[in-house]
C-alpha cells in the first residue's frame, strides 16, 4: 500500500510538471489569474477537484 501511495505522488509531480515544461508563459499567466481569485473560489475549485478525483477512483476501481 505504501509503495502505491509513493507511485501516485510521483505521478502527480509528473503531471503537475507538464504545463510549466511545455508552456512556461501560459503557466505563469494561469498562476497570475489564480492569485486574483477569492478564497471561496479557490476552496470551491479544490473541493471540486477532490470530489472528481474520488469519483474517478470509485469508477475505475
Amino acid at each position: 500500500m505504501f509503495q502505491e501511495l509513493i507511485v501516485a505522488a510521483c505521478l502527480v509531480l509528473v503531471i503537475e510538471g507538464v504545463l510549466p515544461f511545455l508552456s512556461p508563459s501560459t503557466w505563469r499567466e494561469a498562476l497570475g489569474s489564480l492569485a486574483t481569485l477569492s478564497d471561496r473560489q479557490i476552496r470551491f475549485t479544490g473541493l471540486s477537484s477532490m470530489l472528481l478525483g474520488v469519483a474517478l477512483l470509485y469508477f475505475f476501481n
